[in-house]
């Protein structure tokens, strides 16, 4: 059975703006030109763009493994960090950071690792350097949000990148938060850190490709 894919609610008004300009162009251009050549490649690029805009605001139903220890990827890309390092905004001591890079061709839905409640959400204006910059988790615009349950907390944070200016964030503090439901959504090319407690057990590598809402990353020991 094909798994159904819908536009989400962050790309309607993108979507629509895209649509509208891009008819009144080529309105213009079949106006003011008698070449036909140039009305078609105006036409064909339109298409391209368009196409591409709305699938960027693609958002795919997912399976989510029945596994509450599963510890499951936030966010469709490529593992792009994989070490040990100090996390200084909520739990102030050494974590394990994972981080997600998702290209402008990714799902960008952002989705719960974990079910558990939301114990903090803080959003971070900064720059935009590009999104596998070594300083872009602590400098880049950025949101946190921090999931725990009874066996551990997982902080999340969605980095913006050089194109990725909007992060949008669902979450609230006391909010329930159920594993593969999404929290978020990024636009255009970026980036989501996981900082995990030290120790735990790791089933992906880096460079490796996952998808959001079904790739096990680990588990909660």
């Amino acid at each position: 059975m094909r798994k159904k894919i819908i536009i989400h609610r962050e790309g309607y008004k993108i979507i629509l703006v895209t649509g509208i300009t891009l008819f009144l162009i080529n309105i213009l251009v079949s106006a003011l030109s008698d070449y036909k050549g140039l009305n078609i490649t105006v036409q064909v690029l339109s298409a391209i763009i368009f196409l591409f805009t709305a699938s960027f605001f693609r958002h795919p139903s997912r399976t989510t493994p029945d596994d509450e220890m599963n510890i499951i990827a936030p966010a469709d890309g490529k593992v792009v960090v994989l070490e040990e390092v100090e996390e200084p905004e909520y739990f102030k001591d050494k974590r394990l950071q994972l981080s997600i890079f998702m290209s402008p061709t990714n799902v960008h839905v952002n989705r719960y690792p974990i079910s558990g409640l939301v114990k903090y959400t803080k959003y971070h204006p900064g720059k935009y350097l590009v999104a596998w910059h070594p300083k872009s988790s602590t400098e880049n615009e950025r949101n946190t949000v921090v999931v725990g349950n009874e066996t551990a907390e997982i902080l999340m944070r969605q980095i913006a990148g050089k194109f990725a200016k909007k992060i949008v964030c669902y979450a609230k503090v006391n909010q329930e938060a159920d594993q593969g439901s999404e929290f978020g959504f990024i636009k255009f090319g970026s980036r989501v850190d996981l900082y995990l407690p030290l120790g735990t057990p790791i089933h992906v590598k880096l460079n490796q490709k996952v998808r959001g809402g079904e790739t096990i990353l680990g588990k909660m020991s």
